[in-house]
C-alpha cells in the first residue's frame, strides 16, 4: 500500500458503505483517545502543491509563491495546502505529529501549516483565516506562528531553541486554549490559542521557505499522524466527489438548448470548490464553461524562473472534465499577476525568451484539455492620452513585453501559443471597450492590424466590467461592436461580467438583472458571440469585496448573494435564454 494505493482503495469502499448506513458518506471515524490515525499512508497528497510523493515519503520544494498587488509591488506569501487530500474533523482536543527530514543546517525554513479555516484569495489578493504554522528555521530553531483571521500577519510567533537539523519529529497538541510544543518528544513550550480550530476543522499545508538559499531542495515529510486526546473523537475526512448531480433547470440546461453551440460561464477559484459544497454544487450543476480565477496566471503556478506548479490548475481542469463543462483558460500574458523575477531582467531577449518559455510550457502543459485562451489580457492603455498621442492606445507603462518588443509581443504571443496547442480557440481579452470611444477604438484599429499580419487570433473578450453606476452600457452598443467584429472575421464572448450596486443605488438589483440579461440576450442574438461568463458567481466569495478592511465586506455584484441564494440577475439570465 502507498499514497492513494489501490488496496487501501478496496478496503475504503467497505468503509463507505457502512458511512453510509450511519449517515456519514465521505468520512470515516478515527481514534478515540490516544490511538494514531496515520494521514500520509492510505491518502491522496498527490495533488499537492509543491510536493512529490514516492514510497510514501513527501519531499516538499520551495515554491516561494507570492501575490504581487496591481501596481506590481508588495509580495503577499500564498503557500499552498492539500485541497485535493485528506483533513480533519476534530470533536475537541488532539495531536498532530510530523516528522520532517533535511531540516535546518542552514538550508531553508520547512514548515507544516495546520488551517481551522481555509484562506480565500480575492483575485490578487490573499485572505488568511485561523491557522497555525511550525517549523524549523535554518539556524534550527522550532518556530511557531498563528494567525487569528484578524490580518495578513501572524498575530503570534514565538521561537523556541531547540538545535535542530536533519531529522526532526514535530508534535503540535491542540488542548483547550493552549498549543503545546515538542521536539523528539522534548517539551519546547506553550503558546496560546486564539480558537483557530473552533470550527473543528485541519487543514494541511507544506511549505519549503528558500530563503536567501535560491538552491533550496526543500525537505521530506515522512510521517504524519494525528491523534485524539482525552476520550475526544477524531476522524479523518477525505476530498470530495468532483461530479456533481446535473439539474434541468439551470443556465447550462438552457444553454444547451439554444439554438446554436453557446455556453454558459463563470470564473471558479479551487479553495472554495474543494471546502464549501453548496459552492461546488451551483459552479458544476449551472455552467458549462469555467474560467480559472487566480490558477493558471503566472505568478501562481510559475512563481521562481525554471520552477512551474501545475496543482491547482489541473484541480480546476478535472473539476471541468468531472462535470462535462469547458475551460476557458486564463491568462498567458498579462501586465499584472506576474511573479517579481519576470519583471527584473531588462534585457529585451530575454524578456522575449521567458516569455515564449512560459506559454510553451504551460499552454503546452494544457494541451486538448482546454478549449479556449486568453492569450493576451488588456494590452490597452489606461492613460487616456495614449489614444491621441502616437501610442495607438497600448499599453506601455508596467508592461515588461511591450517595453521588450513593442506590438509585436502581442503576435509573438498568439503565434507561439497557437504552436503549442493548435485546435484551441485564442483571445485577447479587455475591459472598457464595451462602449463607445478611443478605447474601443484603438483595440478596433489594433484587431485590423494583427488580422493583416496574419496572427492567429480567434476572438475578443469583453471583461464588461461595470464597477459604478457611469459604468453601466447599453446592450445595443455592445451589440454593434459584435457586428463591427464580425466584419474582421472575429467571434466574441461576455467575459468577466459583474455588476456592483451600492446600497444607495435605487432598484441596484433591478439595474443589476437588467444589464446582465441584456448583454446576454444580445450575445445570443449575434451568431459571432459565443459564450457568456460572469466574474464568479455569489458575493460570498466575489472578487469586488471591500478588501481595505479585514475581513472584507462582501459587494452585491453577482448573481448569488453571499448566503448563495439567486437573485434577480439569475432569474433574468435564465428568461433571457427562454426569449432567444
Amino acid at each position: 500500500m502507498g499514497l492513494g494505493g489501490g488496496t487501501w482503495q478496496r478496503l475504503t469502499a467497505v468503509v463507505l458503505v457502512l458511512a453510509v448506513a450511519a449517515g456519514c458518506t465521505g468520512q470515516r471515524e478515527g481514534a478515540r483517545g490516544g490511538n494514531d490515525e496515520d494521514l500520509l499512508r492510505n491518502h491522496d497528497w498527490t495533488h499537492m502543491p509543491g510536493t512529490t510523493a514516492h514510497n510514501d515519503i513527501l519531499r516538499v520544494s520551495a515554491l516561494d509563491r507570492r501575490i504581487v498587488e496591481q501596481d506590481s509591488s508588495g509580495g503577499q506569501p500564498n503557500p499552498p495546502l492539500n485541497l485535493a487530500g485528506p483533513h480533519l474533523r476534530s470533536d475537541g482536543d488532539f495531536t498532530v505529529t510530523a516528522r520532517m527530514s533535511g531540516v535546518g543546517d542552514d538550508d531553508g525554513d520547512s514548515w507544516l501549516r495546520l488551517y481551522g479555516r481555509v484562506p480565500v484569495i480575492y483575485d490578487e489578493w490573499r485572505q488568511e483565516r485561523p491557522s497555525l504554522r511550525v517549523g524549523v528555521t535554518a539556524d534550527g530553531q522550532v518556530k511557531v506562528q498563528i494567525w487569528d483571521g484578524e490580518g495578513d500577519e501572524p498575530a503570534t510567533s514565538k521561537h523556541f531553541d531547540c538545535g535542530c537539523s536533519g531529522t526532526v519529529t514535530l508534535a503540535v497538541s491542540s488542548i483547550g486554549d493552549t498549543f503545546r510544543v515538542k521536539a523528539d518528544g522534548r517539551r519546547l513550550g506553550t503558546v496560546h490559542d486564539p480558537g483557530v480550530f473552533a470550527e473543528g476543522t485541519v487543514w494541511f499545508g507544506l511549505e519549503a521557505d528558500p530563503g536567501e538559499n535560491e538552491r533550496h531542495e526543500g525537505w521530506r515529510l515522512t510521517q504524519l499522524t494525528a491523534r485524539a486526546e482525552s476520550g475526544d473523537a477524531l476522524r479523518v475526512i477525505k476530498a470530495p466527489q468532483l461530479r456533481q448531480k446535473q439539474s434541468d433547470d439551470s443556465l447550462r440546461a438552457r444553454a444547451a438548448d439554444a439554438r446554436r453551440p453557446f455556453d454558459v460561464g463563470t470564473a471558479l477559484a479551487e479553495n472554495p470548490l474543494l471546502t464549501d459544497s453548496r459552492y461546488r454544487a451551483l459552479a458544476g450543476s449551472q455552467f458549462s464553461m469555467l474560467t480559472p480565477e487566480n490558477a493558471f496566471k503566472p505568478q501562481f503556478l510559475h512563481p521562481r524562473p525554471g520552477v512551474y506548479d501545475f496543482h491547482d490548475a489541473d484541480l480546476l481542469v478535472r473539476f471541468a472534465r468531472a462535470n462535462h463543462m469547458k475551460v476557458h483558460a486564463h491568462t498567458l500574458v498579462w501586465h499584472e499577476a506576474l511573479p517579481t523575477w519576470m519583471r527584473d531582467d531588462d534585457d529585451p531577449e530575454e524578456v522575449r525568451r521567458t516569455m515564449l518559455r512560459h506559454i510553451a510550457m504551460v499552454a503546452g502543459h494544457f494541451k486538448g484539455k482546454v478549449a479556449e485562451w486568453d492569450v493576451v489580457n488588456e494590452p490597452m492603455s489606461d492613460d487616456e492620452d495614449s489614444y491621441t498621442n502616437g501610442d495607438l492606445g497600448l499599453r506601455s507603462e508596467q508592461s515588461p513585453w511591450f517595453e521588450a518588443m513593442g506590438e509585436e509581443y502581442i503576435d509573438e504571443a498568439f503565434r507561439a501559443a497557437h504552436r503549442a496547442d493548435p485546435k484551441a480557440r485564442l483571445f485577447l481579452n479587455e475591459y472598457g471597450v464595451e462602449e463607445e470611444g478611443e478605447r474601443w477604438d484603438a483595440l478596433h484599429d489594433l484587431l485590423k492590424r494583427l488580422k493583416e499580419r496574419g496572427v492567429p487570433i480567434d476572438g475578443v473578450g469583453f471583461q464588461n466590467h461595470e464597477y459604478a453606476p457611469g459604468d453601466r452600457t447599453d446592450p445595443e452598443t455592445f451589440r454593434s461592436h459584435l457586428r463591427e467584429l464580425a466584419e474582421l472575421g472575429i467571434q466574441a464572448r461576455v467575459s468577466e461580467m459583474d455588476v456592483p450596486i451600492s446600497e444607495d443605488e435605487k432598484d441596484g438589483q433591478q439595474t443589476q438583472a437588467d444589464q446582465m440579461a441584456g448583454k446576454l440576450r444580445v450575445c445570443l442574438e449575434e451568431p459571432n458571440c459565443t459564450s457568456f461568463s460572469t466574474w464568479g458567481f455569489t458575493d460570498r466569495y466575489g472578487s469586488t469585496a471591500d478588501t481595505k478592511i479585514y475581513p472584507p465586506r462582501t459587494a452585491d455584484s453577482l448573481p448569488w448573494d453571499a448566503a448563495l441564494r439567486p437573485k434577480p440577475a439569475y432569474e433574468r439570465l435564465l428568461e433571457a435564454f427562454d426569449e432567444a
